[in-house]
């Protein structure tokens, strides 16, 4: 930039300040509280806690998301979420992330059990939490997106909550969000490392008790008013082929559930980078839709 150039500038913020011009700003984003580690389930042995994320001013009730980890049923932890929650309280959601235990110690059904059971303790206290209770969504990554469909395509009635106290609120959620989700876990295009992880989950292979498999997979429970999904998967993807979202997909159709899958060419399991800020972009507007009852573009 040539000298005039440089003295002109100067000569403009001067004036801006003389007159008390107001300088353009990024406005800060919304205040958000955080809380950590609150214990909400103690199955056998295990203390379960989550992570809470919550707007810091505004006026409830709010919708609420739950966010599940990936990690093949074995691994992973609810802190890798805590950015996300902290997105999600940004824009007016109360945002939990929880533990659940982990196999091959523990076997299906013991994951679902407990994502229904953070579910219900996210009802229970929806009052104390300003939630309501009738706008609670989910959504995960791998693992975490089969157990988050899990949670919208299964009730009382399948068996799946445990033991569960007389009177306690449902853990069914009213939308779905699965980035890259296992849907059918007895189905025979899952890669030689596939079926093994579904061998830790279940306790067993898929060929020695394909009835727990189908039990265990979401694709076996899709039925007219289910809670909307919206799947995203990767068309490279190694270890969940896309022939699993195509078949949810179908479905879905068939069963008459509202959401669609988006499938990203090229893509790889855990994809990140544009079609990951993607993604989410779509994931924000698919809640707003169905948990704030609008579109925001």
């Amino acid at each position: 930039m040539q000298r005039s150039s440089w003295r002109w500038l100067i000569a403009i913020l001067a004036v801006s300040i003389t007159l008390g011009i107001p300088t353009v700003r990024a406005a800060d984003p919304p205040a958000v509280t955080k809380t950590w580690d609150i214990a909400y389930a103690s199955p056998g042995d295990t203390a379960l806690r989550l992570d809470l994320v919550q707007p810091a001013a505004a006026k409830g009730p709010l919708p609420a998301v739950l966010v599940i980890h990936g990690g093949a049923w074995r691994e992973g932890g609810k802190e890798e979420n805590r950015r996300l929650l902290i997105d999600f309280a940004r824009r007016g959601y109360a945002a939990i992330s929880p533990q659940y235990r982990f196999c091959p110690k523990d076997t299906f059904p013991a994951q679902v059990q407990d994502v229904k059971a953070a579910v219900r303790w996210l009802r229970s206290n929806a009052a104390s939490l300003d939630v309501d209770p009738a706008r609670i969504g989910a959504m995960g990554f791998s693992a975490g997106a089969h157990l988050a469909l899990m949670l919208g395509v299964t009730g009382p009635e399948d068996g799946l909550d445990g033991a569960v106290p007389s009177g306690a609120p449902s853990s069914r959620v009213a939308a779905v969000v699965g980035f890259y989700p296992p849907v059918d876990l007895a189905a025979p295009e899952l890669s030689e490392f596939g079926r093994s992880l579904v061998k830790d989950f279940l306790g067993a292979s898929a060929a020695e008790k394909p009835g727990l498999a189908r039990k265990a997979s979401p694709l076996t429970f899709v039925s007219r008013g289910d809670a909307p999904a919206l799947v995203f998967q990767g068309t490279k993807d190694s270890l969940v082929p896309d022939s699993q979202a195509l078949n949810f997909a179908r479905a879905m159709t068939a069963a008459g559930v509202p959401g669609r899958v988006e499938l990203f060419v090229g893509a790889e399991h855990g994809f990140g980078g544009d079609d990951y800020t993607h993604a989410m972009a779509e994931t924000f507007e698919f809640f707003d839709l169905y948990l704030k009852g609008k579109r925001t573009r």
